[in-house]
């Protein structure tokens, strides 16, 4: 049987000693009892017993020899529907096996191998596979916790119709499952401000060929007809176009706190997820606005491939931008840092746009960091978790505040929009809470400057 690459070559190697490797306990019985008749045949001196021991002995031996010799030409694929599944949903395994030789298989025995997180190992009982024929079957995987996690080999099991022997190939392919972060829809929010480069205060710019193109220039082919400057056209003898404006992209940068020492506790419903699970939802929500996304983590890294502006939204390109911050995400974990300096050193280069910040416990020497990062941004919003507080509520085990309103107090002096995060809370919830907060720091800063005018 041919069953992939790899699984011929180990059948060729394994020889007779493969095919008796591969008697089932029916045929090691029968092996057995067959000597042991032969030898008490000897014994007594009985011809009857000797030939009952000896056709005992014969048979698992002769289907071993038969199954190791019949070769079958059997292909297989695999195809997962998706490919990409958020954490908590299920995914579809499809299998296909396809008999490409002129002789008819014998019952077939499918194993598909998948991790213990996905759930139990699938098989599968294929009858009898006419030549050309073919057999598709599928199996359902699900996980809670984001990773990347390996399909496959596949397996077959390929018997006698005595049940004697069994020979097992694996194919050489396997497949990867990413099971991402869960992803809320967010609602529609303004989270404006004095913040300049997002939102409704996006700063506009010159669009033309390229920065050197200040002066209305020659006519291309696709310009509009409506942008053709007739004055500078009569004096210079050819169609002259006029510049135009259109608006600078906005940027948005999503700071994922990473940090091992930051929190507690593990799992789906730990704080950590809660700030995954939130980063995938403000970088999927931000990219259908149409900014320009990047994401950072507290050791300096971003998306492989990201450019300096991040990925762009609202393009052809958004989707693929999207897919490779979800992978990114699938499988980020705690880091062996100990405080911010490093994401500031990427941030201090220039005005960021909008900051979004997942943060887990600080002390007082990351909030003076993430002081300087306010001051490196057009606006910051952070969202803080106390994982301490989560494991002490998953426990059910009370315990007196640690003090993370003074964390909260500081973030906010420093000029953040710091909203508090509790255990199970509803990250379209503190979106919009987190909105309501700007609106009324600017209201309130608003009334501050009319009175002292």
């Amino acid at each position: 049987m041919t069953s992939g690459g790899t699984g011929q070559a180990e059948e060729q190697r394994g020889g007779v000693r493969t095919a008796l490797a591969g008697l089932t306990t029916r045929g090691r019985s029968f092996l057995a009892a067959g000597i042991a008749a032969a030898v008490c045949a000897y014994v007594l001196g009985q011809v009857d017993l000797l030939r009952v021991g000896l056709l005992l002995a014969v048979l698992p031996l002769i289907c071993a020899t038969v199954l190791y010799r019949t070769r079958y030409r059997v292909t297989g694929s695999r195809r997962l529907s998706p490919a990409r599944v958020p954490a908590g949903s299920e995914a579809r395994v499809h299998l296909r096996m396809d008999n490409v030789s002129r002789l008819p298989t014998g019952l077939l025995m499918l194993q598909d191998r998948v991790p213990y997180v996905l759930g139990p190992r699938p098989r599968f009982v294929l009858d009898r596979v006419e030549a050309g024929g073919r057999r598709e079957v599928s199996y359902r995987v699900r996980s809670d916790l984001r990773g990347r996690y390996p399909l496959g080999p596949l397996q077959l099991r390929l018997t006698d119709p005595f049940g004697m022997c069994e020979l097992t190939r694996s194919f050489s392919t396997y497949d990867t499952l990413t099971v991402i972060p869960r992803v809320e829809p967010l609602p529609p929010v303004r989270l404006s401000g004095e913040a300049k480069g997002y939102g409704d205060g996006r700063q506009r710019s010159l669009a033309l060929a390229g920065e050197d193109d200040v002066i209305p220039r020659g006519y291309r082919h696709g310009d509009d007809l409506r942008r053709v400057h007739w004055r500078l056209t009569a004096r210079y003898g050819e169609l002259m176009v006029r510049r135009e404006e259109q608006p600078q992209r906005a940027r948005c940068t999503v700071l994922l706190d990473t940090r091992g020492g930051a929190f507690l506790g593990a799992g789906p419903d730990s704080a950590f997820e809660w700030a995954v699970s939130g980063t995938a939802s403000t970088l999927v929500h931000m990219l259908e606005r149409g900014f320009s996304v990047r994401l950072l983590t507290d050791t300096g890294s971003s998306v492989p491939g990201e450019g300096t502006d991040g990925y762009a939204g609202a393009s052809q390109e958004s989707a693929d931008a999207a897919g490779l911050m979800m992978d990114t995400l699938a499988v980020v974990d705690h880091s062996d840092g100990t405080g911010l300096s490093r994401a500031y050193d990427v941030l201090r280069g220039g005005n960021e746009g909008l900051l979004v910040a997942f943060l887990g416990d600080l002390d007082e020497e990351q909030a003076t960091v993430l002081a300087k990062m306010r001051q490196r941004s057009g606006g910051a919003v952070a969202f803080l978790l106390d994982s301490e507080t989560w494991v002490r509520e998953a426990s059910d085990v009370p315990g007196p505040s640690d003090g993370s309103g003074d964390r909260l107090r500081m973030l906010r002096e420093a000029g953040w929009t710091a909203v508090e995060v509790p255990r199970g809370a509803v990250f379209a919830d503190l979106w919009q809470e987190a909105d309501r907060q700007r609106t009324g720091a600017a209201a309130a800063g608003g009334r501050t400057g009319g009175g002292g005018s």
